[in-house]
């Protein structure tokens, strides 16, 4: 995909009934389904069924199989709750007769309130002397860099850069990343941009400290769990810096925190993803997850 329009028009999904939608993928040399795609197909599900005026401010949701590029995603929402200041759905994603992924996530109108945010660490160079990050990603991974071109030519993303030393945050990532062309001013698909995007880089952070994992072929990683909140409205087509890092990797599991800040460092989201990081010499024997 080259330009976000082709993104837009994943999450333009298949209606089957009032609350069953099926997604399809884009042309990908992928087997698996990439995890932001679903989580962006699952969230533009549910607000097909959220009265307008109810905006996302949370989401949780748990990865429970690889899905396959091979076929289209069924969508199922359940309507948990329409209350007077909050509603609430959870959805299952299904295929080839298997759940493969289930969320759940809660809506409510903007309001006014108490006010506190955190302040970013400020990027020493602007996104557009920063390197592309398919350059950097070729450098330090198996894949070249037009296969990561081909994959995600969609979003502009650029390398900040990190650090291994330690912290009380750990090991620390930071990206510039936007939407490859003008989006449309619905608050509603730039959260669905963002939530797709949260994925490309998030659970890498945690393999950072381990110069023999990070990159390595052997490295088997795959999303278990991710959670967002959203805070205050961000274009996904304007640059949002991405200051991500993690905190602790222990039993095969890496966890990562991602905050997401818009160009003037007003804090937009969170993301938290917990994940599978294991080299392949320590697999057991029953199989991957």
């Amino acid at each position: 995909m080259e330009h976000i329009s082709e993104v837009l028009d994943l999450l333009d999904l298949e209606r089957r009934s009032d609350d069953v939608f099926v997604g399809e993928h884009p042309v990908t040399d992928q087997q698996r389904t990439f995890g932001g795609q679903v989580m962006a197909q699952a969230l533009a599900a549910m607000y097909r069924t959220v009265s307008d005026g109810r905006l996302c401010h949370s989401l949780k949701c748990y990865f429970l199989r690889a899905g396959s590029t091979a076929s289209g995603i069924v969508y199922e929402v359940d309507r948990s709750r329409d209350g007077g200041s909050f509603t609430t759905r959870r959805v299952t994603a299904t295929q080839n007769g298997h759940d493969i992924f289930v969320m759940s996530a809660s809506f409510k109108v903007p309001e006014g309130g108490l006010e506190h945010a955190a302040v970013p660490f400020k990027p020493p160079v602007a996104p557009e002397e920063c390197p592309r990050l398919a350059d950097v990603l070729a450098q330090r991974s198996p894949r070249t860099k037009e296969v990561w071109e081909r994959e995600w030519a969609a979003l502009d993303t650029r390398y900040v850069g990190y650090s291994n030393r330690e912290s009380a945050q750990g090991p620390r990532l930071q990206i510039w990343m936007r939407a490859v062309g003008e989006m449309p001013d619905d608050p509603r698909l730039h959260q669905m941009v963002l939530a797709y995007a949260s994925d490309l880089t998030l659970l890498s952070v945690s393999t950072l400290p381990h110069a023999a994992a990070f990159g390595s072929p052997r490295m088997q990683m795959a999303t278990i769990d991710h959670s967002m909140w959203f805070h205050r409205p961000l274009r996904a087509d304007q640059w949002v810096l991405y200051d991500q890092s993690s905190p602790n990797a222990s039993n095969a599991l890496g966890l990562s925190f991602g905050k997401l800040f818009d160009a003037d460092g007003v804090l937009g989201a969170h993301a938290v993803q917990e994940g599978l990081v294991r080299m392949a010499d320590d697999r057991p024997r029953r199989g991957l997850v």
